[in-house]
């Protein structure tokens, strides 16, 4: 009888935490993790210099397709789903979208909640903000099984911040 205490906090801690089923339509504010991703860190609202909409249809398109930002850079995108479908709008590495792309056919299902991720309800709108704190070609897609195969895909191109030839000196 002494586990059953410990056994009914588990639990209801394990039931009191917010993670994103790819189905559920409303979710609760998760706090955000400033976690080091190969195409950047979660952003700062304050740090906000730019916004950029995003559409989401059911045609299985973003349009925007391609976005340019610069290195440092902080973007809020709004996410506008014009369809009558779930669409989600995940940012990273074609390697690491592919991967979750293909967890995603596995366990359909599958709960997670990431500061890269939004997940638009039909005729419904959602923020991600995000620093592009390292330059390159990135991705973004709708992971949700049958959306990435069909083609809903993007690209994000970070250009390098300038930095000095080594023939020129600093001026103190």
């Amino acid at each position: 009888m002494h586990w059953k205490k410990p056994l009914c906090l588990a639990l209801l801690a394990a039931s009191a935490t917010t993670a994103l089923a790819h189905g559920d339509t409303e979710h609760a504010p998760a706090r955000v993790k400033f976690e080091q991703k190969p195409w950047g860190i979660a952003g700062e609202a304050r740090s906000v210099r730019r916004t950029i909409e995003v559409k989401l249809t059911d045609d299985m398109r973003f349009t925007p397709d391609r976005v340019k930002v610069k290195q440092g850079e902080t973007i809020r995108f709004v996410h506008k789903n014009m369809g009558a479908a779930m669409h989600e709008f995940v940012l990273g590495t074609k390697a690491e979208l592919d991967e979750h792309a293909a967890l995603m056919k596995k366990f359909p299902g599958m709960e997670h909640d990431e500061p890269y991720m939004a997940h638009v309800p039909p005729g419904q709108q959602r923020e991600l903000i995000w620093t592009f704190n390292r330059s390159g070609d990135f991705d973004f897609a709708c992971l949700l099984p049958g959306h990435y195969e069909a083609g809903m895909r993007g690209k994000v191109d970070v250009t390098p911040i300038a930095s000095k030839s080594s023939g020129e000196r600093a001026k103190d």
